[in-house]
């Protein structure tokens, strides 16, 4: 909350440069978007929801990505959510299929098939194929996941589509669900997990993985002692994850996200944020942020090669490492031997653990934002060239 507050605040600062107070029209919003909510979903009625989720929406600043979805069912979105185990296992495989995740792909096609889903409908995900012929819900699953996901945006006739078969709770859910695979999918490739010996990978990818893996991890990061917590499907009656292995192993290297920002400071934190926002085209996370990030020592001419795609070159190492780490994690989906090499170098196992956490965070919300087309606040003036 104080971060979102804070970004209010310095928008009109003198120091950012241009104004940033819009003219009389700056009210305007595209005509699916509610005035108030100033997102595709109308304001929340505290008084529906349950004592747990009531103080989740006290906690939640307003117009951020944690009151979007406060929107959803509140359920367990993989095992229990209204959407069911197959559209649920389905929205999975399409969101690791559009980042080329192959371990995500991997642990979720195993259960899709356990839990029913077509192998013809599985195939049309892997290999891209038209959905035509395919029927709702399934259908509009696909469309969501590959229109959101490729463009960072979701048009509104695709929306309109999308809210009218799956209903407001069920498309809050899934596209929260989407964004939290984005996140665990930034994890794996950040780290190079690949596949378990002995399984099989199954999904095309436009490139091949580096060879900078540990055998017995088979990631970037060394195993870690055992014993290991690992359970075994009730579905298919196999490890869901072997031990050591997997993006909740690669996260135990971290020390949490609470205390990152006092371990590498805010400035690298914001720096982080923004080159995240930009990778997504997410308008909302950009500009509520760049006010904090030049606050926090963030320079101009940093801000200006993140917001216009240009080279790091010249830059302090640190942020050199961490704007090209960032910009191969969410558009190349695979980050080369040498600037992962140059990331851990420069900010140390731990933290880069964390720092990728940092950056799924903010994808996540992005997905978020650009689902329900979260505007700025009133009178706050956009700050990132879109097409």
């Amino acid at each position: 909350m104080r971060r979102w507050i804070q970004a209010v605040a310095l928008c009109t600062w003198a120091g950012m440069g241009p104004a940033m107070v819009q003219s009389s029209h700056a009210g305007q919003v595209p005509a699916d978007v509610h005035a108030e909510s100033r997102n595709r979903l109308p304001p929340i009625d505290r008084a529906e929801l349950d004592v747990t989720r009531r103080a989740a929406h006290d906690a939640a600043a307003p117009q951020s990505a944690a009151a979007l979805r406060l929107h959803g069912s509140g359920a367990d979105l993989r095992f229990s959510g209204p959407l069911g185990r197959q559209l649920t296992e389905l929205a999975i495989l399409t969101t690791a299929r559009e980042i080329d995740q192959p371990y995500e792909w991997a642990m979720h096609e195993l259960d899709a098939l356990a839990v029913g889903v077509d192998e013809v409908l599985i195939d049309i995900v892997r290999h891209r194929k038209p959905i035509a012929g395919v029927g709702d819900p399934e259908a509009i699953i696909l469309e969501v996941g590959r229109e959101l996901l490729t463009t960072h945006r979701l048009g509104a006739q695709t929306y309109a589509r999308a809210l009218a078969r799956l209903g407001q709770t069920n498309l809050v859910d899934l596209i929260d669900l989407m964004g939290r695979y984005v996140s665990t999918g930034a994890t794996l490739t950040a780290f190079n997990q690949q596949m378990p010996m002995g399984w099989r990978q199954s999904l095309p990818l436009p490139f091949t993985h580096p060879t900078d893996i540990h055998a017995d991890s088979r990631s970037r990061l060394p195993l870690r002692p055992g014993p290991y917590t690992t359970s075994v499907s009730a579905l298919y009656g196999r490890m869901a994850s072997p031990g050591g292995i997997g993006p909740f192993q690669i996260r135990a290297y971290g020390q949490g996200l609470s205390s990152l920002e006092s371990r590498v400071g805010e400035r690298l934190t914001m720096l982080a944020i923004l080159v995240t926002a930009r990778a997504h085209d997410s308008q909302y996370d950009w500009t509520m942020h760049e006010p904090l990030a030049v606050a926090a020592g963030v320079q101009p001419e940093v801000i200006e090669i993140i917001r216009h795609h240009r080279p790091s070159t010249g830059l302090d190492e640190q942020d050199a490492a961490l704007i090209d780490f960032a910009r191969e994690l969410f558009a190349d989906h695979n980050i080369a031997a040498d600037t992962y090499a140059r990331a851990v170098s420069a900010f140390g196992q731990t933290d880069l653990v964390d720092l990728a956490a940092l950056m799924g965070t903010h994808a996540a919300d992005a997905t978020i934002f650009a689902a329900f087309d979260q505007q700025l606040p009133d009178g706050v003036e956009p700050r990132l060239p879109l097409r």
